[in-house]
């Protein structure tokens, strides 16, 4: 997969099919979008990606979402929504961008699909314009779950709740966030649980804040953890936001290593304790609820 920032330092010269939006999270409902602009790919056809980046707080960084589509898709092109971008005229927007410069044989969106200055393209106009530049229209409609669309709204809605088990049904695979182990107080090493410390990404979603069951991943090796997300309220004031994990079975040196945690199931919420001691008895019992979990 080719990946570059900005639809004009695209360079591709073949046909292409085309899927656009903003892929927060790359759920299940993104996925019948890339999986039909595969179906259109072949020899003479190239997939692409556009994705635009709406500087939000978002489920997936850049890096995650390259990770996600690495081998599936031709290009992906991480698109700012700048100023200039938005105030595109639809119609310029299907000649010189789709067609001009995508070279777009074949047009994949979802129903609600809007594109140019003050989002008066849709995909009425996509299709009215499509005999004249010579492409196809696939409108897909939502994926829903028990009945409700699903969304990045309804994903992160899921996540403020602590409801990994839900996320993950709708993501099509488990939440979680990757990171360098930091120093931090060793507060966990002198009670007799050492810990790693994982700071997401600005705008990186963290769920509810309060004890997991984790997976995680050090040097392409997957143990069981039991996890605090939030701001460790006991310990400091700082109001960082961390994920601390003790990770069972793990006796190595993780402090500068890249790892990745993934949300399994959610025990309690993140709870400012009288005192250290209070605050170790609750980390054993978290750590017996990690062992129980992960033994049924």
């Amino acid at each position: 997969m080719r990946h570059i920032t900005g639809i004009e330092a695209y360079s591709g010269k073949k046909k292409t099919a085309v899927t656009l939006g903003k892929f927060d999270g790359l759920h299940l409902g993104h996925q019948k979008l890339i999986d039909r602009i595969r179906n259109y790919a072949s020899g003479e056809c190239e997939s692409v990606v556009c994705a635009f980046d709406m500087h939000r707080e978002s489920l997936m960084t850049g890096r995650e979402r390259r990770e996600h589509l690495e081998d599936r898709v031709d290009w992906l092109i991480d698109q700012p929504f700048t100023k200039e971008f938005r105030e595109i005229e639809a119609e310029e927007f299907v000649e010189k961008i789709l067609c001009g410069i995508l070279h777009a044989e074949h047009i994949v969106v979802g129903t609600d699909f809007n594109f140019g200055y003050g989002k008066r393209g849709n995909v009425a106009m996509l299709q009215e314009m499509a005999e004249k530049y010579n492409y196809t229209v696939d409108v897909i409609e939502k994926e829903r779950y028990l009945g409700t669309v699903i969304s990045s709204t309804y994903i992160k809605d899921a996540l403020s709740q602590g409801d990994v088990k839900l996320a993950e049904r709708l993501l099509g695979y488990p939440y979680g966030l990757t990171g360098i182990v930091q120093h931090g107080k060793q507060l966990g090493r002198t009670l007799g649980f050492p810990t790693m410390n994982i700071e997401p990404e600005e705008n990186k979603i963290l769920p509810r804040f309060g004890v997991y069951a984790c997976r995680v991943r050090i040097d392409g090796k997957w143990y069981n953890a039991v996890g605090n997300a939030g701001i460790k309220p006991t310990v400091t004031d700082e109001h960082r936001r961390l994920l601390e994990v003790f990770v069972y079975g793990y006796e190595g040196d993780a402090y500068g290593k890249e790892i990745t945690a993934q949300f399994c199931d959610f025990e309690r919420p993140e709870t400012k304790f009288g005192s250290v001691e209070e605050l170790k008895d609750n980390v054993m019992r978290d750590m017996r609820y990690g062992e129980r979990y992960f033994a049924d």
